[in-house]
């Protein structure tokens, strides 16, 4: 097997353990506040602890991203890549031995500190993949990602009620660790460390001035941020929206569970034949149709009829959302100038996580001024700008430069 492949396939399985493992404790957040261990037991105090529990990995994340980045590039994409795997490891065992809700607070702003395993995986999979396959190789490695974001909940869910919530904890830091030694013997990188310290030693803050100098990197990574400020904003109110749209408390939560899981069902099966698709067609093109069609469909969700009309519309998104992360991962690394990759990714990352923390909050505040439909409005609206500032700043200028 080719070196490429082989760090693909690798890389494939990491992000699967780890996105898997970091979702798989969701579920049962709130319900482990109330344990005996930890012994919360006011339902106001443990809705507020879980929401800034949650936000903590986000915020920390977002600051500390750039950081490693820098040292990406100079250190090397793999060493970056098992510091964040065993690192988190570490974190979240020692959380199944957490006594307070302070404890969890600060091992997951620790984790978010110390994360990182996604940049880096990126970053390495673009500087070892040929070019004309470089599509294919983000798509295949998103889709890794979100089926381990899929099922994580759901066999976070099943292992609750079978083991308990702290040997769940244990189970997680196992798959991390299981991912990063996988990772340590297979993967391979060719990276030059005395040509890396060679070059000039630019600081985070310059070297995020250079980036932002550039405007399709940019536009690319105002994609990411309203990626996931669209997708991740309405899913708090999406079990509300069900129960709407249900009229009935029989299985309530399946349906919202389902409508929410829906758009990264078909968004894990696209993202490889997409990514394929933009070898063929080019980046910009499938980027462009994707932003498009994305938001065509949050159009028809708020004023969906039924919870099959809604979960109808969010699987037929879920196809064009298949096609923005791997074509920004691709266009990031054809723009971002060399020696300064592993920023230019985790900046992607920063902003990834800023849209979690920030699309909870504004479609809350939006919701109670029009509704949740109201929600789906406003991110269709911004994924238009979002796609006429791509034609701008992308397949305006490239036309332009083939013309020339």
């Amino acid at each position: 097997m080719e070196p490429w492949k082989k760090n693909l396939g690798v890389l494939w399985i990491g992000q699967f353990l780890v996105m898997g493992g970091m979702t798989m404790i969701m579920p049962f957040m709130s319900l482990y506040l109330q344990s005996p261990r930890i012994g919360m037991t006011d339902p106001h105090e443990i809705a507020t602890w879980s929401g800034v529990i949650f936000a903590g990995n986000f915020v920390t994340a977002f600051l500390f991203q750039p950081l490693w980045g820098k040292l990406s590039d100079k250190y090397g994409r793999k060493m970056m890549l098992l510091r964040s795997g065993f690192g988190m490891a570490i974190v979240m065992v020692l959380m199944g031995f957490a006594t307070s809700p302070w404890h969890l607070l600060v091992l997951r702003m620790v984790n978010g500190t110390i994360s990182g395993f996604n940049p880096a995986a990126v970053s390495l999979v673009s500087a070892t993949t040929p070019k004309e396959k470089m599509g294919f190789a983000m798509g295949t490695l998103q889709s890794g990602g979100i089926a381990g974001t899929i099922l994580g909940p759901f066999l976070g869910g099943l292992l609750a009620d079978a083991v308990g919530y702290r040997p769940i904890f244990y189970l997680t830091g196992a798959s991390l660790f299981a991912a990063s030694m996988l990772a340590f013997f297979v993967v391979k990188e060719r990276f030059n460390r005395a040509e890396a310290a060679a070059k000039p030693n630019v600081s985070v803050i310059a070297g995020f001035r250079q980036l932002s100098g550039v405007p399709q990197l940019t536009a690319l990574f105002a994609v990411t941020f309203l990626l996931q400020f669209a997708m991740i904003g309405p899913n708090p109110l999406m079990p509300l929206y069900v129960q709407k749209l249900h009229g009935t408390d029989v299985n309530l939560a399946f349906w919202a569970g389902f409508v929410s899981s829906a758009a990264g069902i078909t968004n894990m099966v696209a993202a490889p034949l997409l990514g394929k698709l933009s070898d063929r067609i080019g980046q910009e093109r499938v980027l462009g149709i994707s932003l498009v069609g994305a938001a065509l469909l949050f159009i028809p969700q708020a004023f969906a009829g039924s919870v099959w009309q809604l979960l109808l519309f969010r699987l037929l998104q879920g196809c064009f959302l298949g096609g923005l992360i791997p074509s920004v991962n691709a266009l990031v690394r054809r723009f971002t100038p060399d020696g300064m990759e592993g920023r230019a990714f985790s900046l992607n990352t920063s902003m990834l996580s800023l849209g979690n923390m920030v699309g909870p909050i504004v479609g809350g505040l939006v919701s109670g001024w029009t509704g949740i439909g109201g929600v789906f409005l406003i991110s269709s609206l911004l994924f238009f700008v979002n796609a006429l500032w791509v034609r701008q700043t992308l397949v305006s200028k490239r036309v332009m430069v083939k013309r020339e």
